[in-house]
């Protein structure tokens, strides 16, 4: 029998895709807001395709609000995207 493959909708563009495809925005109980790349880390997730451009649409679309029912500061946008350039530098 296959494996069900574990599925995540991105918060920015709306597609679904496999978890391991993804990224995990987490936040964290003592509600900071970081990019969980062991995906392994307690908290909240919501999940990011690994393209730029998703940051940018959940940006705009106050994605990460929404999940995590919460406002979200720009610094916090300013360092998930410096977090994320260093991860996946292309």
């Amino acid at each position: 029998m296959a494996k069900k493959i574990p599925m995540r909708q991105c918060i920015g563009c709306g597609e679904m895709k496999g978890k391991k495809e993804m990224i995990r925005v987490l936040k964290t109980p003592e509600n900071e807001i970081v990019l969980d790349v062991t995906g392994k880390k307690n908290g909240r997730g919501a999940y990011l395709c690994k393209e730029k451009e998703c940051l940018i649409r959940a940006r705009k679309s106050k994605g990460l609000e929404r999940s995590f029912k919460m406002s979200i500061p720009d610094g916090v946008y300013e360092n998930l995207e410096k977090e994320f350039d260093a991860a996946y530098e292309r």
